[in-house]
């Protein structure tokens, strides 16, 4: 165990913690005038209450940014690739023509720092490079004051952080993955959770749209989460919220969850 010092500070219990009482806005509580995973957001969220889900990468020096894409195209309207960048670039590219640019994890724990309690997706897709994203991330989070916790697609993320940092809670993050471009076995394996007995995560976060599937919802969402807390994500309207059923908690986004 890598952070035996700072698991010995944290009381883990998830069951009392943020992912049950606190909504969760997806890359922060976002509009037209505050893109998403900017500090405005982030900022806009813990002023309303909410909790706030962001996007965390690996840049070309060692640094985290919070940002969704693997391509700056979307939100940026430049091209290139964000782990092509260096903390020194971030200014530089402005977030959907406002005057927020690509913000570090620093800047958001800096803005929200006993605020907002923050949920951070572990954008890392690989099967060999894990560690270095992970590690910095939980160097970054040492002193946060308030609630956090880590998700992430990826089982071996979920493994890293059971076996380094195991008090900070983790969550699987799953679906259907009916758009995801990849094997319909790999599909399988991480729509079912079956690598949840290695992982042990202490929540699931499942696609809202695949709660509608009896059969996922029965045979992995029922058998998997057991007692952990079951998280709804890609909550885009009442209707989305309505229609996927009971969850313990929800993350949502371009609209206000408490207006329902």
């Amino acid at each position: 165990m890598l952070f035996g010092v700072y698991s010995a500070k944290v009381k883990k219990d998830v069951n009392s913690s943020f992912l049950v009482k606190t909504p969760i806005a997806h890359r922060g509580l976002w509009n037209e005038e505050l893109p998403e995973n900017s500090l405005g957001a982030f900022r806009n969220a813990a002023q309303h209450g909410f909790a706030s889900e962001l996007d965390v990468q690996l840049l070309a020096d060692g640094e985290v940014a919070a940002f969704h894409d693997e391509d700056l195209q979307r939100l940026t309207g430049r091209v290139g690739s964000i782990k092509d960048l260096s903390t020194r670039d971030l200014k530089k590219y402005n977030l959907l023509d406002t005057g927020f640019t690509i913000p570090t994890l620093d800047e958001v724990v800096n803005t929200v720092q006993g605020k907002s309690p923050l949920l951070i997706e572990i954008k890392n897709n690989s099967t060999k490079d894990i560690g270095q994203l992970e590690a910095a991330v939980l160097w970054k989070m040492l002193e946060f004051e308030g609630e956090w916790a880590v998700q992430s697609f990826n089982p071996l993320v979920l493994k890293w952080f059971k076996d380094n940092a195991p008090d900070v809670l983790r969550g699987q993050l799953s679906g259907d993955f009916k758009y995801d471009d990849m094997h319909q076995a790999v599909k399988s394996l991480l729509s079912f959770m079956v690598f949840n007995p290695m992982t042990k995560p202490d929540f699931i976060s499942y696609d809202a749209r695949a709660l509608g599937d009896n059969k996922l919802r029965k045979f992995a969402v029922g058998q998997m989460t057991k007692n952990k807390p079951l998280v709804k994500w890609g909550i885009h309207s009442k209707e989305d919220y309505l229609k996927s059923g009971k969850a313990d908690n929800v993350i949502f986004d371009g609209f206000n969850i408490r207006e329902v």
